[in-house]
């Protein structure tokens, strides 16, 4: 995990998203990219109405003043933390932070852009209102065929000490807990867990397991009950009662239209986790 796309706006969530950059990019000796999307003006007007440039050029302008005050506190946390600023060809040892404007659509910029990095880090609820953090997410997930830190809004000390993998047999979680091998293998502590009735026919948990022990790293498995609750509950529940700071979790192994109907663990992980979540698809 060398290069890392770290979609930014002036907020305390993209902060905490942030201390999640530096703590990567601390561990591989990462370039980290902050982005920031300076969407051009969406006018939608009626037959007839005319709009005066005065009005374009302000909405221009209130999305200069945005990036500016993003590029501003990025600047800020990095100085505050000693970060080392360059660029991605700048010779450099240790972790190297950038920045970037780009002009478009932020789900088709995140999708299209974030294919050339090794992972896009997108926390939970920032950038509003100016922003649909689902948006860019979803982006993430489908357009770039990269894999997706999802954080949560508050800071974290620890990240990928302990790592959750939320095991269903399916052909997503396998492609994540691959994408995932650099922060398994230095992790201090894997737990791979299943959730009994959920899934897809594939190999259990004491399978991956095996394979996981193979590549030296410390991984312990088992399946829980679920109960009443459902698999997405049970799952974040059993983080919390491990001690877990990062869960690993393949993204919609239902399709996303029956998610959005009928609900599903990836919209319950990704709306309620209070930790970093790895997910691809």
């Amino acid at each position: 995990m060398k290069t890392i796309l770290l979609p930014f706006y002036d907020d305390d969530s993209a902060s905490a998203t942030f201390d999640v950059g530096v703590q990567i990019a601390s561990l591989f000796d990462a370039y980290v990219e902050g982005l920031f999307v300076l969407r051009p003006p969406q006018i939608i007007d009626g037959e007839g109405i005319v709009l005066a440039d005065s009005y374009l050029s302000q909405l221009k302008e209130e999305g200069r003043r945005l990036g500016d005050r993003a590029k501003a506190r990025f600047d800020d946390l990095g100085a505050k933390k000693g970060i080392t600023f360059g660029s991605i060809d700048a010779p450099a040892t240790g972790s190297v932070f950038g920045w970037c404007e780009i002009e478009g659509l932020e789900g088709q910029v995140i999708g299209d852009y974030g294919r050339i990095f090794d992972l896009i880090l997108i926390g939970r609820d920032f950038g509003h209102p100016w922003v649909d953090w689902h948006v860019m997410a979803e982006g993430a997930l489908f357009e770039s065929g990269r894999p997706m830190i999802l954080t949560p809004g508050t800071p974290h000390t620890t990240l990928g000490e302990h790592v959750v993998i939320a095991w269903n047999n399916s052909a997503e979680t396998a492609r994540t807990v691959a994408f995932s091998m650099p922060l398994l293998t230095v992790a201090k502590r894997v737990t791979v867990v299943g959730v009994e009735g959920w899934g897809v026919p594939g190999p259990g948990v004491e399978q991956l397991g095996a394979h996981l022990a193979r590549n030296a790293i410390h991984v312990r498995t088992h399946t829980i009950d679920a109960g009443d609750r459902s698999p997405g509950e049970a799952l974040l529940d059993e983080c919390a009662s491990l001690g877990a700071d990062l869960l690993v979790k393949g993204a919609y192994t239902r399709s996303r239209l029956r998610q959005m109907i009928f609900g599903g663990a990836t919209r319950h992980i990704m709306a309620q986790s209070e930790i970093p979540v790895i997910m691809s698809r």
